[in-house]
């Protein structure tokens, strides 16, 4: 029995040691596994910390690269902005690590001026409907023509985006379509302020509304010299004599000047080729001493005796005896005495009369035009149609691709393309150019819009109609600056929208991720 009993214990023993040795090798593995987990957890732990502190150094890297660009766009000195000046160019450069001494961070800065886009916010329902076109939308379809009038009506918009609103918007057209290996896809655009190049091989690309489009194009209201620019609908008469043509001289005298106000209320630059030198208020005060005959004539026959006979030297009578003023034969100096004409006025009246001819009754002297085609063209760049410090929506010509030039009305692609060529041309006379900065500009840039009309392809019916539409500068820009690592990969991102129309340049837009 004892020797039985014996056994048992020592049967229990080593089944304890095995036991414990189990529990041993088990709580070792639970060990093992934990400190594993920990080891992977701070490892984690640690990537995370670096790629957070990588990602922070970056961002104030792509922040350093916004602050210079900023710094440069202060110091742009030229009355106009074109491709070739330095800014438009891409800009690299280098910002020392606050950490790791001796370590330099990468910036990328790229800028985009917002006067090359169409500005939603102004854009009228014909450019609107040219704009839908451009991006895909039939022309001739009545559901473009729709569209453009409730894009219109939704004005004005805090982004480009709010025009996913409008009722008949579609993904295609608010944010274009990429042809990839066969097939056709709605592009997609992140959230930021302007799409990320994408990294598909795309063989064909239909841009859509988030790339043509803007609504932070603005430009200063002044003239190429900096000066204020008149506006012609609330300007007084002593401000409109101020503004000059060629040789600086006036081109409206005092009497022309408070005629023009009697008539205003233009809505666009064009309207002013069609003022009347003789207002419908000096007319109407006038008429009754206005005549196209002479004293003791009464019919045509003997006018045109008269005038045979003035052509051979004969002084024909310029008022008859009731004081009467006749308009086919009197002279600046006559018309001067009637209330409401100056010496401007009759001139023009003069002109008009030996170009174009005998008046064949007095109404006829209202067909007088207060300007001509040249004196309209020296004015464009000094006048304005709207109050106020700023203009919204102009298109640069010196940035705006041919695509979106040949969408302004009276414009088309080939006379886009010319503008383009144009201003891409070598200067002929760079000189000029260097005179407004120590930089070298490139191209030969428009300084002035008057510039257009010397274009061969740009008639003056074009130019008629385009001019309310385009600058040659602009004050408000897009700028992305990305810190990117040593290998050129683009670890952060800034995006901003800036002003620079005041003193100091303001951001109105901002993006980081």
């Amino acid at each position: 029995m004892k020797q039985f009993v014996s056994r048992v214990a020592c049967i229990f023993r080593k089944d304890q040691v095995g036991l414990s040795l189990v529990s041993t090798l088990w709580i070792l593995t639970i060990l093992s596994i934990l400190a594993t987990q920990l080891l992977y957890s701070i490892h984690i732990e640690q990537r995370t910390q670096r790629n957070f502190l990588d990602r922070a150094k970056f961002h104030y890297a792509a922040r350093a690269g916004f602050e210079w660009t900023l710094a440069r766009m202060r110091g742009d000195e030229t009355p106009f902005d074109a491709l070739g000046e330095s800014w438009a160019e891409s800009i690299e450069g280098q910002v020392e690590d606050g950490i790791q001494v001796g370590n330099f961070l990468n910036y990328r800065v790229s800028i985009t001026d917002e006067a090359s886009k169409v500005n939603v916010n102004v854009a009228d329902v014909g450019l609107i409907s040219n704009l839908l076109a451009h991006a895909g939308s039939s022309p001739d379809d009545a559901m473009t023509q729709e569209l453009a009038n409730k894009i219109v009506e939704g004005q004005p918009y805090r982004t480009v985006r709010d025009l996913a609103r409008v009722e008949g918007m579609t993904s295609e057209l608010l944010y274009g379509v990429q042809q990839t290996g066969g097939f056709t896809q709605a592009s997609t655009i992140s959230q930021s302020a302007t799409p990320e190049p994408s990294t598909a091989t795309s063989t064909d690309t239909q841009p859509g509304l988030i790339d043509l489009a803007t609504i932070y194009s603005i430009d200063a209201s002044t003239d190429p010299n900096g000066e204020a620019l008149v506006d012609i609908n609330t300007a007084e008469a002593d401000e409109l004599t101020k503004i000059n043509g060629q040789q600086n001289q006036p081109v409206f005298t005092q009497g022309e000047a408070e005629s023009l106000i009697q008539q205003r209320d233009f809505d666009k630059f064009a309207a002013l080729l069609d003022v009347q030198a003789v207002s419908d208020d000096i007319f109407n005060n006038i008429q009754g001493r206005l005549t196209t005959e002479d004293a003791g004539e009464n019919t045509g026959e003997e006018r045109n005796e008269e005038e045979n006979n003035n052509s051979q030297g004969q002084q024909t009578q310029q008022q008859n005896e009731e004081g009467q003023v006749n308009i086919n034969t009197a002279d600046v100096e006559t018309f001067e005495s009637l209330p409401g004409i100056d010496q401007g006025i009759a001139e023009r009246i003069v002109n008009h009369r030996d170009t174009q001819g005998l008046f064949q009754n007095i109404d006829a002297i209202k067909e007088v035009n207060m300007l001509t085609r040249q004196e309209f063209i020296n004015i464009v760049d000094k006048i304005t149609l709207k109050d106020g410090d700023t203009r919204n929506g102009l298109i640069n010509i010196n940035t705006a691709p041919a695509e979106v030039l040949a969408l302004l009305p009276g414009m088309d692609h080939e006379k886009a393309t010319a503008i383009v060529k144009r201003r891409e041309e070598d200067a002929p006379d760079p000189s000029q150019l260097q005179s407004y900065t120590e930089e070298e500009i490139k191209g030969n840039p428009f300084t002035r819009i008057s510039e257009l009309s010397e274009m061969a392809e740009i008639d003056f019916e074009t130019f008629r109609e385009v001019v309310d539409w385009v600058t040659y500068r602009s004050h408000g820009y897009q700028i992305e600056a990305n810190g990117v690592d040593p290998a050129g990969k683009i670890i952060s991102t800034c995006i901003g929208t800036i002003n620079r129309t005041g003193g100091a340049i303001s951001v109105q837009y901002w993006q980081q991720d």
